[in-house]
């Protein structure tokens, strides 16, 4: 097969879930006989003419083409349909003529790249990372820290959401508890109604080009499941590398009870959470530490986080570290806390770590929940509740034996090979529907 693989960033400079997953994908597939090359976005310019410059790369392997685009006149709704990137994939695939497109998010890309393989016959294959065809801010997580449970009825309500970003907006809103939101929403929301809105019935049509949307976890399937049909969505779960991290020696509690956590340093990630949690422990009984392994994605909350740790010598941060570290980082941890405080997908962390028989302590929502089995192979807390993600590693203090049951009770993952087999058997079942699709040509 010969399969364009389209995400909004990709290595060296990007390495994020979606990239690193982007990547994991094209080298399988070239190391399996397929034909496979990335698109994506290595920059923006504000400054230069609307456009596309196209960038030809070989990184470890793998083709990619790096798109370089200038915003200066672009048009108002670059930020989810991006006519600029759908031109140029779809000169591209008329050259190349792909067996699929296969989309990763949206985000920078835009959905426009459906239409255009959908005009084309080209199949296409969406995999969601995030909430991206819902929420203009992915997440589904507000400026102030709260998760939107519900999508606004009236798209006004997403409009004043991003206004938060902004002060003249953020401070009104605090001062009045709400109520300036409301307010602007039934007086003053109209263009950012109409934006949302078009927004809105954009990515939902073209949502429904696409052949087959892929979600890692039932979560997030059912979160889109109020806009797609459900035949056309399907749950595959992510596999990851596990013969490295199966030989992980076991662990048990000794001298002092080991917590780590591995990930971004960000504010979406709960790390806030999980260093008041150990600052509320106290310090009679069984010694506690926590290692913070990741790079502080926005320097003032890395700030933040080590002002909120003071002088508290059971708290380290260990800072960035390379993906080959992380048997090494892992061997030296009882267990491991996944803290967000928005809907994480499918975290690959917490496959990680079951990789390596570490049980996992997470916030009961999301992908998170429906990963680690609450007092199976794991723990859950209150999502955002410092203090009761504080009362569940002190029961790791306090019950006996309770770190070893979990640790028995973690199952491996999917490897990388069982979750190609099931994308391979999707990728051959959309290709054959859109080639008895087309219509015969006579004479």
């Amino acid at each position: 097969m010969k399969i364009l693989l389209a995400v909004h960033h990709f290595p060296p400079r990007y390495s994020a879930g979606a990239e690193l997953y982007t990547f994991r994908l094209a080298r399988w597939l070239l190391t399996h006989g397929h034909a496979a090359e990335v698109v994506c976005v290595e920059t923006l310019d504000a400054k230069r003419a609307a456009g596309v410059e196209a960038e030809r790369d070989i990184y470890e392997g793998v083709p990619v083409w790096r798109l370089h685009l200038g915003l200066r006149g672009a048009p108002a709704n670059w930020t989810y349909a991006n006519p600029m990137v759908a031109g140029w994939v779809a000169r591209h695939m008329q050259s190349n003529r792909p067996d699929l497109l296969h989309l990763h998010s949206g985000y920078l890309i835009g959905a426009g790249v459906l239409e255009e393989a959908y005009r084309l016959g080209v199949p296409g294959v969406v995999t969601l990372h995030d909430y991206w065809f819902l929420c203009p801010r992915f997440t589904l997580l507000r400026r102030d820290g709260q998760v939107c449970t519900e999508i606004p009825a009236d798209p006004a309500g997403c409009a004043w959401c991003l206004n938060l970003d902004r002060r003249r907006y953020r401070l009104p809103e605090e001062v009045s508890q709400g109520i300036a939101g409301r307010v602007w929403i039934t007086l003053a929301g109209g263009a950012g109604r109409d934006a949302q809105a078009a927004r809105r019935a954009y990515l939902r049509r073209t949502l429904h080009l696409a052949d087959l949307i892929i979600a890692p976890t039932r979560f997030l399937a059912a979160k889109l499941g109020v806009i797609m049909p459900a035949e056309r969505l399907r749950v595959v779960r992510l596999g990851i590398e596990t013969e490295r991290l199966r030989t992980v020696a076991p662990t048990s509690v000794n001298k002092t009870l080991r917590i780590g956590y591995i990930g971004q340093i960000a504010l979406h990630k709960g790390v806030h959470l999980l260093v008041r949690a150990i600052r509320q422990l106290p310090p009679a009984g069984l010694p506690v530490s926590l290692t913070l392994h990741g790079g502080a994605a926005n320097p003032d909350y890395a700030r933040q986080l080590r002002a909120l740790a003071g002088d508290d010598q059971r708290i380290h941060f260990a800072g960035h570290f390379a993906h080959s570290q992380l048997a090494a980082i892992l061997a030296e941890m009882d267990v491991v806390v996944v803290p967000s405080i928005w809907y994480e997908n499918s975290p690959l962390t917490i496959l990680e770590a079951q990789a390596a028989r570490r049980p996992v302590i997470t916030a009961a929502m999301g992908g998170m929940a429906e990963l680690v089995r609450d007092g199976v192979d794991g723990l859950h807390f209150q999502p955002g509740d410092a203090d009761d993600l504080a009362r569940q590693i002190q029961r790791l203090r306090d019950e006996p034996g309770l770190l070893e049951q979990l640790r028995a009770g973690v199952r491996p993952p999917p490897s990388i090979d069982d979750e190609m087999a099931e994308l391979m058997q999707a990728y051959r079942l959309v290709i054959e529907q859109r080639q008895a699709a087309r219509p015969v040509e006579v004479g």
